[in-house]
């Protein structure tokens, strides 16, 4: 059986995904509420399945992108499409810039527990993601994410084994209790880990780098439940890691943390496998983030489709060296990952309510519009994140 079938692009999105704020924000709802926001990130799987499953449909269908759709939408003089462009356009760019600043300094964390702390870690990691963008080879950046998905998986796996969780109370994680939710910023937050508006974009502009008719569908969206699905288990194994740290949820900030105060029980080696999946975290996003911002760019300004293009190289090299400039300056990346995170959660709504938009246009879709369960899905994933959206909002400028 050739098992490389399940495997592309959807994989390159829980690349994406699984970096150093996923780490970080699932570090800390272990360690402050345990496994009672389990079924939280088991929605966020959810939702990520429905949600990338529509953008990957959108990109075999029309063998276009998110960002080359809001561009015709812009051009054809519509006032939506002229507002989703720019608003959609300066969120992937901005933000992502944003988030590269994260991803290096989650690298440069677990590269800290390994060897001695020094800002060349930044440079190092910078280093590695350039070289393999510039290569300008799809099929080269896809296989050494898959291979950091696998390795993150790995580590993550071993230290859960070890720690010995109670599976029933396990378990009890994935039945939903609000009225125990005290910090419903840490739940937007894994949300927005999980389901990253920038990956909806990047996904519907390269599945068609594997699939190329309509009949490799069906192919696709096998692939988009294995990926996803292999991402929220890394998600939740490392929640579970860190509810069974004893040190005090004060003290335990980011996986870095967790990885020290798991050292005296389980010893040094403990330390170093947290610290590997820190560092294939935060190389993965730091691949992903400039290059979903570069696709972006090429589908909104209608460059050239080759990743070896000027624009679409200088797009990315912009993003990234922004990142290793904010690691070096000793910006904190905790506080630039939590905020990335609320972020994505708030302005995930109104992705998803575009990306519904174009998946049910006939025009577009022809006969592979939505059918009913898939909009009833997709329906309650924008309302429950309106919902949650809105709780957020609320608790910052007291609406109600």
């Amino acid at each position: 059986m050739k098992w490389n079938k399940y495997f592309g692009p959807s994989t390159l999105i829980a690349a994406a995904f699984i970096g150093p704020g996923t780490v970080t924000v699932c570090t800390m709802a272990g360690a402050q509420m345990g496994y009672s926001l389990l079924w939280v990130l088991l929605f966020s799987v959810f939702a990520a399945i429905v949600l990338q499953e529509m953008s990957a449909r959108i990109g075999v269908l029309t063998q276009k992108g998110l960002g080359h759709l809001l561009r015709d939408s812009k051009i054809k003089g519509a006032v939506i499409g002229w507002l989703m462009f720019h608003l959609m356009l300066f969120t992937i760019l901005i933000g992502n810039a944003a988030y590269e600043a994260g991803n290096l300094g989650g690298a440069v964390l677990g590269a800290n527990l390994f060897f001695e702390s020094s800002t060349i870690w930044a440079l190092f990691i910078g280093a590695i993601s350039a070289f393999l963008l510039f290569t300008g080879k799809y099929k080269l950046i896809e296989r050494f994410l898959i291979s950091l998905v696998f390795m993150m998986s790995f580590a993550f796996l071993i230290c859960c084994f070890v720690v010995k969780p109670d599976l029933s109370s396990i378990l009890g994680g994935f039945i939903p209790r609000l009225n125990i939710v005290e910090d419903w910023f840490l739940v937007i937050a894994l949300i927005g880990t999980t389901v990253v508006p920038y990956n909806i974009f990047l996904h519907s502009s390269t599945v068609f780098e594997k699939y190329k008719t309509i009949h490799s569908i069906k192919q696709m969206r096998i692939e988009n439940i294995i990926a996803i699905f292999l991402g929220g288990m890394i998600s939740m194994l490392i929640v579970i890691v860190a509810a069974q740290t004893t040190a005090s949820s004060e003290d335990i900030r980011s996986a870095a943390d967790l990885a020290i105060s798991l050292e005296p029980a389980f010893g040094k080696w403990a330390k170093y496998t947290i610290a590997v999946g820190l560092i294939g975290a935060g190389i993965s996003s730091a691949i992903t983030a400039p290059l979903a911002a570069a696709y972006v760019a090429q589908e909104s300004f209608n460059w050239p489709k080759d990743l070896k293009f000027w624009k679409f190289r200088l797009t990315w090299l912009a993003i990234l060296g922004i990142g290793v400039v904010f690691s070096i300056l000793g910006y904190n990346p905790i506080e630039v990952i939590k905020f990335a995170q609320v972020l994505n959660g708030i302005l995930l709504p109104i992705v998803a309510i575009y990306l519904l938009y174009i998946v049910n246009k006939r025009s577009i879709m022809g006969i592979f519009t939505n059918n009913l369960w898939r909009n009833v899905a997709a329906c309650g994933v924008i309302l429950i994140s309106l919902l949650i959206s809105f709780r957020i909002l609320n608790n910052v400028f007291n609406f109600i």
